[in-house]
């Protein structure tokens, strides 16, 4: 009997030891458990987890991570160039209001927002965000990504499309409504000789917005030249000069070329050709009478620069950044009574692309504009370097 009493007590203990074991070694499994289901907070000012200060770094965007208690952990240079974050902060209102709700409820979300960014002056930086959060540790993933160009891009080609229409129909229309009036006017002769004028008129007008279209469209999309010829930049000049030079004596205006004698550049005469006049065509037509366009060149240690230099109305300082897009005009109403297409400066913006060059331009209102034609210079055996010699001592 006593020996029964013993084994029972046995298997108790027995029983007892192998419940604290396995509550001992099964904890742990149902501890891990938990805290995959209730994640804890990721504690504030800790170090961002492996690999993902890593990843932030490669990406393109504006990134900022946020801890728990909506402290920032790391921010990208550009995130803090663009001021959306100062110093530990997130200063964005609506970003910090957007990254509480994702921390919240789990949901990623995207939108648009501008900010002021005082390097770029008044205008504001359009970004498009998306919140994330990073796993359940309670942080948050803000990314901002710059839209400014893609919308200004977008604009441009809006107004182009806009301002072809126009430019198109304008002429179309104004045909049309001529042949009418002729045809109206059939039993007086002065009346078709003059509406006859006209509709030649308009015709020229659209025939050359339709050049100036095929053009830009033949020009745009080409690679730069591979294989650049030897160019007389004197015969460019001096051929420029004399497609303009009726025009210019018609507008009371005297046209001066300068400087190229002997000066040699690589790339395609007639591409350049096509520069040149239509800066000088863009001179005459903003010059006041009785006036000079000075078309001059000159040589620096990179570049041979062809400059268009007149006395006119000059270019507003908010208009400048602009002048070079399809159709963009300072002066509409003026544009279309010198029948400008419009067209002019961004075809020449795209030869000095293929040129490897580029053109810029100096202006102020009421004091005239100088457009530049910038190009690469030849290697020095393409140059007699005395002449170049006497360009840059004639320069300075």
């Amino acid at each position: 009997m006593q020996g029964e009493l013993l084994a029972a007590v046995a298997g108790i203990i027995g029983l007892v030891i192998g419940i604290v074991i396995g509550v001992g070694v099964a904890g742990p499994f149902f501890r891990t458990r938990a805290e995959r289901l209730e994640p804890r907070p990721y504690p504030e000012g800790s170090p961002l987890p492996p690999g993902i200060a890593e990843v932030l770094s490669a990406l393109p965007s504006s990134a900022v991570v946020l801890d728990s208690g909506d402290k920032v952990l790391r921010a990208s240079s550009a995130a803090r160039a663009f001021g959306i974050v100062r110093g530990e902060e997130l200063v964005i209102g609506e970003l910090l209001t957007l990254a509480r709700k994702v921390r919240r409820d789990g949901v990623i979300r995207e939108t648009d927002i501008e900010v002021a960014v005082r390097k770029f002056g008044p205008d504001a930086t359009s970004f498009a965000v998306r919140v994330a959060p990073l796993g359940g540790t309670g942080l948050v993933l803000v990314l901002a990504e710059d839209q400014t160009e893609h919308r200004r891009v977008e604009a441009v080609r809006r107004d182009f499309v806009a301002n072809i229409s126009h430019e198109l129909k304008t002429p179309v229309g104004a045909l049309s409504l001529l042949a009418e009036t002729v045809q109206d006017a059939s039993d007086d002769p002065e009346m078709v000789r003059r509406f006859t004028e006209r509709m030649q008129t308009e015709a020229s007008r659209l025939t050359a917005v339709i050049q100036d279209l095929i053009t830009l469209s033949r020009i745009q999309g080409a690679e730069p030249i591979s294989e650049p010829a030897p160019v007389d930049l004197e015969s460019v000049v001096e051929e420029a000069i004399d497609a303009l030079g009726m025009l210019a004596e018609a507008n009371g205006i005297e046209l001066v070329g300068s400087g190229a004698e002997g000066l040699t550049v690589l790339g395609d005469e007639a591409m350049l050709g096509t520069a040149l006049r239509n800066l000088i065509a863009n001179a005459v037509a903003y010059s006041p009478k009785d006036t000079r366009v000075a078309i001059s060149v000159g040589v620096s240690r990179s570049s041979v620069d062809v400059s268009v230099a007149d006395q006119g109305i000059g270019i507003p300082q908010q208009d400048l950044e602009r002048i070079f897009e399809r159709f963009y005009r300072v002066d509409a109403a003026r544009s279309r009574a010198t029948g400008g297409t419009g067209l002019g400066l961004a075809i020449v913006k795209h030869i000095m692309t293929h040129h490897r060059g580029e053109v810029t331009v100096w202006s102020k209102e009421g004091s005239g504009s100088t457009f530049t034609l910038r190009l690469p210079r030849p290697e020095s055996r393409e140059f007699d370097s005395t002449r170049n010699d006497k360009h840059q001592e004639t320069a300075k």
